[in-house]
């Protein structure tokens, strides 16, 4: 009987000195499944103009992936997807300057209407130009004139307020073998070559 209860002791007494440790632990793991600097970030989403016109959505599709601080996504919905935990929905509304920015006066270009293939000589028209560092840029026909075209090189999505629906699915800690490379903006740049129809 004696036997028994040391054996009782010795179990409690090492129940007890484990559990802070596995407390922590689980601690530990519920603080990685949130979306923080460096968390790789799957998530489900629709976005939406002000007016609730559908612009695009990956519903039933792959989810978007991304690293969290990365720069990767426009900055108002990164802030707001901060802290978030998988399976979290959440509806963010996004202002222009913490998006794509507002719509900038300077990124319109004239060109000779000969550049222009003739298919994409109409308002609207969503051509593809290379940039300086050989990178494809929208841009969209503005305004045709007698001799020239006007281009618009601004974002598609410029000065315009956008509407997210998320919904986090999965959220993986942080890889630290190589440090991410914060994507870069592209600035308006001038077609190196004649723009092609998309």
């Amino acid at each position: 009987m004696r036997t028994k209860l040391v054996s009782l002791a010795a179990a409690l007494a090492i129940l007890g000195v484990a559990s802070p440790a596995i407390l922590r632990s689980a601690e530990k793991s519920k603080q990685e499944k949130i979306v923080k600097d460096g968390s790789v970030v799957s998530l489900q989403y629709s976005l939406s103009e002000e007016d609730g016109k559908l612009i695009e959505s990956n519903k039933g599709k792959d989810p978007l992936k991304y690293t969290h601080g990365s720069k990767q996504i426009v900055p108002g919905l990164e802030k707001e997807l901060t802290g978030m935990k998988v399976g979290g929905e959440k509806r963010v509304k996004v202002k222009p300057e913490d998006a794509y920015g507002f719509v900038d006066s300077k990124a319109f270009q004239e060109v000779p209407k000969e550049q222009i293939p003739a298919n994409g000589l109409k308002v609207g028209a969503t051509l593809a130009a290379k940039g300086p560092h050989g990178q494809e840029i929208p841009v969209r026909v503005h305004e045709i004139k007698e001799k020239t075209v006007v281009l618009d090189l601004n974002h598609p999505m410029a000065g315009k307020t956008l509407l997210f629906d998320i919904k986090i699915l999965n959220i993986q800690p942080s890889v630290t073998s190589s440090s991410p490379q914060p994507a870069k903006p592209a600035a308006p740049a001038k077609p190196a070559q004649t723009p092609q129809p998309k």
